[in-house]
C-alpha cells in the first residue's frame, strides 16, 4: 500500500490532506469529524486584526458593505455578533480543539498590519496551537503606496509574529506581486516556516435595485487550482519553507497534480463544504488508488518530480508553454 506521509511546518503528517480555515472549524465536533475522515491537520477559522483592536464598528461596516472581505473568513458566514466575542473565545477554542483531536491544530491570524498580533500570537502558542498561519489580506487602494511598502508590510508582519513565538509560522498570501519568487524568497529569509498559496480575494457585486454593494461569495472550482499549481512548480526547491497549495482542490487528481509539482500538503475547503467532511476519505482512497495504478510507493517519491527546480530559466519554460497553449486553440470559422 502506498505511503502517504509527508512533512509540513516540521510536522510528520499522516497524509498531505489538510483542512484549511473554514466554518467547519467553528465547531469542535466538526473538527473531530475532520480528523476521523482523514484530515492530517486543521487550520482554524481566522482571528481578525479588527477583533484584536475591538474595532467592531469598522468591522461591522466592512461585513455589511463587502468592500474588502475575504471568503475564507467572511463567508459561510459568521455574523458581526460572533466577532464581538473577541480573542478570548478564540483562545478557548484552541484549547478545546487541542483536547479534542490528536492532529496538529493551526491557529489563523487575519489582518494587514502588525497591530496587536504579537500579543495574541504569544497567547495562541500558550493556548496550545501547534503553529500559526498569518493570513495577510490587504487590498491597496492608495496610489501613493509603493510596491516596496507593500512588500515591507508583509515582511514586518512575519518578522513580528516570528519573533513572538517558538512554534512554526506559515504565511497565506496573495499572488499579486510584481516578482512573486523574490517575495517568496524574502518571506523565507524572514523566517516563514511555510507558504500557503494562495488567498482568494473577495470581489463584491452590486444590487442594481437597491443600489448597494453586496457580498458575492463563490466557492472555488477545480480551475482555480491552476494558479497554485503554476507557482508551486516554480518555487519547489527554491525556498526552504514548506509549500501548501490551496484553492481549487476538489478531488484526488487535483491533489496528485499539486504533489507532482512540489506541494508538501494540499488544503481543502470548498470541496468539503460542497460534498461534506466525509469527502476527505474518498479523496484519500482515490489518491491511494492512483498511486498504486501508477506504481508510486510514497508521496515523497511523487513530490516535485514535475517541478521546475531543474529548469535553469523557469520564465522561458512558462513562455514556451504559453506559446504552445495559444497555438493549440482551434481557429473558429467565421459564419
Amino acid at each position: 500500500m502506498p505511503e502517504l506521509t509527508t512533512r509540513y511546518l516540521g510536522f510528520n503528517l499522516r497524509t498531505p490532506l489538510v483542512a484549511s480555515a473554514s466554518p467547519l472549524s467553528h465547531d469542535i465536533d466538526s473538527i473531530r469529524r475532520l480528523e476521523d475522515a482523514g484530515a492530517s491537520a486543521v487550520v482554524l477559522y481566522s482571528l481578525f486584526e479588527e477583533q484584536i483592536h475591538r474595532e467592531t464598528l469598522e468591522l461591522d461596516y466592512y461585513l455589511s458593505s463587502g468592500t474588502e472581505s475575504f471568503p475564507e473568513s467572511l463567508s459561510y458566514f459568521p455574523e458581526p455578533a460572533e466577532f464581538k466575542n473577541g480573542p478570548e473565545e478564540y483562545l478557548d477554542h484552541i484549547r478545546a480543539a487541542k483536547e479534542a483531536v490528536k492532529i496538529p491544530v493551526i491557529a489563523s491570524l487575519n489582518g494587514s498590519s502588525v497591530g496587536g498580533w504579537i500579543q495574541y500570537a504569544t497567547q495562541m502558542e500558550e493556548a496550545g496551537a501547534d503553529a500559526i498561519e498569518c493570513n495577510i489580506y490587504w487590498i491597496v487602494t492608495d496610489p501613493n503606496v509603493t510596491s516596496e511598502q507593500v512588500e515591507q508590510r508583509y515582511l514586518d508582519i512575519v518578522r513580528a509574529v516570528k519573533s513572538a513565538v517558538h512554534i512554526p509560522v506559515a504565511v497565506k498570501l496573495s499572488p499579486f506581486f510584481s516578482n512573486f519568487p523574490r517575495m517568496a524568497k524574502e518571506l523565507d529569509e524572514a523566517g516563514a516556516s511555510g507558504l500557503v498559496l494562495f488567498n482568494r480575494f473577495y470581489q463584491p457585486d452590486i444590487d442594481l435595485e437597491a443600489l448597494e454593494v453586496t457580498p458575492n461569495v463563490l466557492l472555488s472550482t477545480p480551475q482555480a487550482m491552476r494558479l497554485p499549481l503554476t507557482w508551486t512548480a516554480i518555487l519547489r526547491g527554491r525556498v526552504k519553507a514548506s509549500l501548501a497549495a490551496t484553492s481549487g482542490i476538489h478531488q484526488a487528481e487535483d491533489v496528485v497534480k499539486l504533489l507532482l509539482v512540489g506541494a508538501d500538503v494540499t488544503m481543502l475547503c470548498s470541496s468539503l463544504l460542497r460534498n461534506g467532511i466525509e469527502h476527505l476519505a474518498i479523496i484519500e482512497s482515490d489518491l491511494r488508488a492512483w498511486m498504486e495504478a501508477h506504481e508510486y510507493e510514497s508521496v515523497q517519491q511523487m513530490q516535485g518530480s514535475m517541478s521546475q527546480m531543474r529548469c535553469q530559466d523557469p520564465s522561458a519554460f512558462e513562455r514556451a508553454q504559453y506559446m504552445r497553449a495559444v497555438k493549440s486553440v482551434p481557429t473558429m470559422e467565421l459564419a
